[in-house]
Formats: structure tokens, C-alpha cells, sequence
């Protein structure tokens, strides 16, 4: 069963032992079972999920109410400090871990190979990281990664959907930022997100193309030539089994469970990663929920002091019931004259009992403790115009010190698993030669801003060991080996190998 429409990419049957659905017909009801049963252990963060995005990004699909496209989403929004935060640290990450139009990996010769094997093999693994490259740029994958990175800086999961494109598209891959409220996780065997459960709603249209095989009950082909915007749940599930995923698509319907497709994936397409993780939890925990107490106590300062602000504009008021007065009829604008009777104090105003001086104090506070929570503060645009050579690399340090284990589990679970599958999609479709990223004969290399900072580290001490070599005189000098130092210089820099000469080449 193909995955997406007029997709190559067909699931070939697992083997037995190791499928996702047996023979059994009601497998499909055991499948189901399991969903809810994982949807229902998930039940206690969807109250925490929703609080954040009320607070931190409000126009991102609810979780436990959907919601209608274009209506408002910000009613309970007062303080806009929370929101800004999370659009400029989801951007951080963006142009620090995958920036777009800028190739953020590279493949390489492995360590099991000669010096001679990995001078030949430069050149067709760079060709090859471009190709793989020029996939990424071609397709929406800056445009999905980015709403997962919003996903993921205020809900602490995120979730991928990266499937192969049909033949004649402009790229080969296709990527889809699947809403939290949709997905279920368990952990696999390897302790990662591996077990994914996702819920989607279709039209009777969005079933055929993306399930063109399927058969479904005859009530439901009736039902959906009568309400063609008719919508139907379906449960597609993904499961580690031996050294591959099983895949099955279930229609959620209360009277026949049909299976739509089932299958196997080498390589999972649902790539689920999270920002920090608890011992003994399967979601992860997000920069918003330990900031989220003071979100919400500035969102209701900010709340009161609008309150506060109305009542000194407009005042409170009294006056004597005298029988002439009506309060109901009294508009307070120029020229209102307001009847009163002879001898009554008519209407007047009331004095505040208090002011509210001490809330700006406070809210500074509370915006400055949000700011740093969620590292605008760090990885926020320079004010200064400019910038010295040290102050850049100083920045740079500071950014591997405060995403160092962050970014440990991004490439665990984003990027290693993203460039994996876009390497065994591009190799079965015959694009690129059939290789396998082993880290033994070809190795996966990370050239992002924020990888980069510590090969610009060891570069730099390199570069001072050799100028402290050259004041030591020239017995010192002459232990070095000019061409094997640029030679390590030009790898630490990530070099094309083209531009360095071979090493059977070099002068004598």
C-alpha cells in the first residue's frame, strides 16, 4: 500500500512474527484498542499542553478542542512577551540546527578506510550530500520544520511526517508537521519515541489519494456520496518490528474497523524528537512549562493594569436617588448636561481606593525571568551593530553551553533519523549510489552553525599551538608537517575535497 499519493514508495509485507497486523480479523479492533489505551496515558498532559498554547502560541490547532480555521485565538492573550519569545527562539533553531538554502550535513569516509580510499571517496560523497541537499531545499521542509520547532519549544514534542513525494515533483521528499493533538507515542526498545499512533480526519476524496487501494464498507461509500465533506477518523499506527518499522492504517468506525493498508518501513516516517526528557516519560518537557508561571501571572498583570487604566479613564461614579436622576440615561461624554434636583449633590465621582504604581516594577520582572527562560536574551538578534572576531566566537560558546544537551537529543532523534531516511528514499529510487551511513566506511558529519562551533574551537587551538611553535624557533618549527596540518584544518573546516591536493601528489 502505497503511503502517500501516486507514491513509489510500496510497503512490502512483513514477515511473519514481526507484522503489525496477523490474519486475524480482529486484529484491526486490537490495533484500535491499543491506540486508545496509549491516547488515554497521554490524557494527563493534554490539560498542560493546552495552557501553553494558549499562553505561548496561541494560533497553533488546539489540543483538546479543535478549532475552526481563522477564528480568534488570543481572547485570553494579554502579554504578547511569551509569544514573541517562542517565534524567536523556534527561529533560532531554525538557522542554528537546519538553516534553509545551507547545507547543514555532509557525508564522509569512514575511519575504517586508508587515506587514499578517503581521498577518492571525497569527491562522489560530496556530489552526493548535494543531491541529498538540493532534495531538502526543493521541498516544504523549511516551512514544516519550523512549525515543529514552534511545536517543540512550547509543547516539548514535536512530530514529522516525511514521506516520498510522487514522480514529477519538484523534490523527492515531502514533509508534513503533524499537530500534537493527533499524535500518540510509546517508547520503543531503543528508549526512544519510536511507537507512533496518529489520528486524522478525511474526506472521502483525501481517502482515495492517499489510500488508493483500500476498500472500504459499503456504508461509508453511501454515506460519502450524500455528504461528499463527510469525515472520517483514521488511526494509522507505526511499530518497531526487527530491523524495520510495520505500518497499518485503521478506519475508526464504530461498525467495521477496515484496514486501509498495511505494510513495513525500513526507515520510520513519523520522526518524533523533544526537547527535554524526564526520567520514566515518554513526551517530552519544553522551555514554556518552566516558564509557564510567570507567562501566566504577567498575562493577568498585564490584565489588571488594563482594568485599572479603564477605570481611571472613565472614573467611578455615584449619585443620590432623588427621583430626576436616571443613571441608566447618563452618557459621559462633552456637553452632556445631567438633570438633578434642586438641593441634591447629582452625580459624582468616586474616589480610587488605591494605584497600581508598583505593577511596571513587577512586570519588567516577570518579562525579563521569560526572556531568559526561553533564551531570548542568549540567542536573540545582537543590538550592538558590531561585533569583534572574540565576541563572535564568545556568542558561539555560549550557544553550545546552553543547547549542548539539547542538541545531543535533537540529533538523536531529528537529524540522524531525517538525513537516513532522505538517504534510503534517494537510494532506492536510484539517485544516489547504493551506500549505507555505517559511521565505519561512510560517516554522518554535521555542518550546521551550531556543530561547527567546536571544530572552530579545536581550529583555534590548533592555530595558537602553531603560532606558539613558531616562537619557540625553527627546530620547532620543523617538527611540523605543513601539509598534514592544512590537511586537518581543511576537514575541521568541512574543505571540499577538491580544492585539496591528493596526498600521492604532494611535493617531495
Amino acid at each position: 500500500m502505497r503511503m502517500s499519493a501516486a507514491s513509489p514508495e510500496t510497503l512490502a509485507l512483513a514477515a511473519r512474527g514481526e507484522q503489525l497486523l496477523g490474519d486475524d480479523e480482529d486484529d484491526a479492533s486490537i490495533l484500535l484498542r491499543r491506540y486508545h489505551k496509549a491516547k488515554e496515558r497521554r490524557a494527563v498532559w493534554e490539560s498542560h499542553w493546552q495552557e501553553c498554547y494558549d499562553f505561548a502560541l496561541p494560533l497553533r490547532d488546539a489540543i483538546l478542542h479543535q478549532g475552526i480555521p481563522g477564528e480568534k485565538k488570543a481572547d485570553r492573550l494579554f502579554d504578547g512577551t511569551a509569544p514573541d519569545a517562542v517565534d524567536q527562539l523556534a527561529a533560532s533553531l531554525l538557522s542554528e540546527l537546519t538553516p534553509p538554502w545551507a547545507q547543514w550535513f555532509g557525508l564522509t569516509a569512514g575511519e575504517q578506510l586508508s587515506e587514499a580510499e578517503r581521498e577518492r571517496a571525497a569527491p562522489a560523497l560530496e556530489r552526493i550530500g548535494a543531491v541529498l541537499q538540493s532534495h531538502f531545499d526543493r521541498s516544504n521542509f523549511a516551512v514544516e520544520m519550523h512549525q515543529c520547532y514552534l511545536d517543540v519549544v512550547t509543547g516539548g514534542t514535536a512530530s514529522l511526517l516525511f514521506e516520498e513525494a510522487p514522480p514529477g515533483e519538484a523534490s523527492a521528499f515531502r514533509f508534513t508537521a503533524v499537530p500534537l493533538g493527533q499524535v500518540v507515542m510509546e517508547e520503543g526498545p531503543e528508549g526512544r519515541p519510536d511507537v507512533t499512533f496518529r489520528r486524522s480526519e478525511l474526506t472521502w476524496a483525501g481517502l482515495a489519494s492517499r489510500f488508493p487501494g483500500a476498500h472500504p464498507p459499503e456504508e461509508m461509500v453511501k454515506a460519502a456520496a450524500e455528504d461528499p465533506d463527510l469525515r472520517f477518523g483514521v488511526v494509522e499506527a507505526v511499530v518497531p518490528a526487527g530491523h524495520g518499522y510495520a505500518y497499518a492504517a485503521v478506519l475508526e468506525n464504530d461498525d467495521d474497523n477496515a484496514v486501509l493498508a498495511s505494510g513495513r518501513f525500513e526507515m520510520t516516517p513519523f520522526i518524533n524528537f523533544r526537547w527535554l526528557k524526564a526520567p520514566g516519560e515518554v513526551y517530552g518537557r519544553s522551555p514554556v512549562m518552566k516558564a509557564l508561571p510567570d507567562i501566566k501571572t504577567a498575562n493577568k498583570v498585564v490584565e489588571l493594569v488594563l482594568k485599572n487604566a479603564t477605570i481611571a479613564v472613565t472614573g467611578i461614579w455615584q449619585a443620590d436617588d432623588d427621583g430626576v436622576l436616571n443613571p441608566a440615561n447618563i452618557k459621559l461624554v462633552p456637553g452632556t448636561i445631567i438633570p438633578k434636583a434642586v438641593g441634591s449633590a447629582g452625580l459624582q465621582p468616586l474616589t480610587a481606593p488605591g494605584r497600581f504604581d508598583t505593577s511596571q516594577l513587577v512586570l519588567d520582572d516577570l518579562r525579563s525571568r521569560i526572556r531568559h527562560a526561553l533564551m531570548v536574551d542568549r540567542l536573540g538578534q545582537v543590538e550592538a551593530p558590531k561585533m569583534t572576531a572574540t565576541e563572535v566566537l564568545e556568542r558561539s560558546s555560549q550557544m553550545v553551553r546552553l543547547l549542548g544537551a539539547t542538541y545531543g537529543r535533537l540529533q538523536s532523534e531529528l537529524l540522524t533519523p531525517l538525513v537516513m531516511r532522505a538517504v534510503h528514499i534517494l537510494r532506492r529510487r536510484g539517485e544516489i549510489p547504493d551506500l549505507v551511513v555505517d559511521g565505519r566506511s561512510v560517516d554522518l558529519q554535521y555542518r550546521s552553525p551550531l556543530a561547527q562551533t567546536q571544530a572552530q574551537r579545536d581550529a583555534r587551538n590548533m592555530l595558537t599551538w602553531l603560532s606558539a611553535l613558531g616562537q619557540l624557533g625553527p627546530e620547532a618549527v620543523a617538527t611540523i608537517d605543513p601539509a598534514a596540518a592544512a590537511r586537518w584544518l581543511g576537514r575541521t573546516f568541512n574543505v571540499p575535497g577538491a580544492l585539496m591536493r591528493p596526498e600521492a601528489s604532494k611535493l617531495s
